[in-house]
């Protein structure tokens, strides 16, 4: 039984697809500015897409390693340990088959292995992004815990600036790969690839996990929220304060003044 090896990395949090198809001697089957795709004569695969994603197909582990050198060079913010995935297809003449991490199906065309690479693809972008907000959500978390027992927000308002900088950072990021819950438009009009794109989807969960990384998001912006307003309060009571202390020392003044 004939099987293929998908690997899929995130390396970073964005790459120059452009500058890499300009200085890349092969020739891409595919471009376009979210993907490149890559078919050598040794039937093997690369798929590089811009939110910081490579996905190999055939390579041992030798030009693998090489590969992911190369497009780094491309990249912007690589991450110190990369995250990662695989799936395995396996050829059959049986009827499709979807698992957990592997697919039997019963054609293995470019179009086909280019649909099941990009759902794994994008698996491990969901796994970067739930990473980076599990993160958010357990530092904005402790301050809440804080709250709870010490009845006051142990959060400057520069601290405050620096969480919102980075949930802001995500949930724009996000919003600028909307098209990973979408249907890959080669899918449109193809009955095929349209059911392979869906069953490789039930297997990664891709919904849900985009659903549950905006649900985490939303929990911690309705507490920077509360943070914010909290914030406020408290410079609102200082300034009435130095207001007050302002008004008394007049006030004193005004009384040595006059009787002494």
């Amino acid at each position: 039984m004939k099987s293929f090896k998908i690997m899929a990395y995130q390396i970073a949090d964005n790459i120059d697809l452009k500058k890499f198809k300009q200085d890349y001697s092969a020739k891409a089957m595919h471009y376009s500015i979210s993907e490149l795709f890559y078919k050598s004569e040794q039937d093997q695969y690369l798929y590089i897409l811009s939110y910081g994603v490579a996905v190999l197909l055939g390579y041992d582990e030798i030009k693998s390693t090489e590969l992911l050198d190369l497009i780094k060079q491309y990249a912007q913010n690589t991450l110190e340990e990369r995250i990662t995935d695989e799936f395995i297809i396996y050829e059959t003449d049986g009827d499709d088959k979807f698992k957990h991490n592997e697919a039997h199906l019963k054609k293995t065309t470019s179009d086909v292995l280019k649909i099941v690479m990009l759902n794994v693809g994008q698996s491990v972008v969901l796994d970067y992004y739930q990473s980076l907000t599990d993160k958010i959500l357990t530092e904005t978390n402790g301050y809440t815990k804080k709250l709870e027992k010490q009845g006051k927000l142990s959060m400057s308002a520069k601290q405050l600036l620096i969480v919102i900088g980075k949930t802001l950072n995500v949930k724009n990021n996000i919003v600028d790969e909307l098209y990973v819950i979408d249907q890959p438009e080669e899918t449109w009009d193809d009955e095929y690839l349209s059911k392979v794109d869906a069953g490789i989807r039930q297997i990664f969960d891709i919904r849900i996990r985009f659903k549950n990384i905006d649900y985490s998001l939303q929990i911690v912006k309705e507490n920077l929220e509360l943070f914010k307003d909290l914030i406020q309060h408290n410079k609102s009571n200082l300034l009435e304060i130095i207001i007050i202390v302002l008004i008394l020392v007049e006030v004193i003044n005004m009384f040595l003044e006059k009787f002494i």
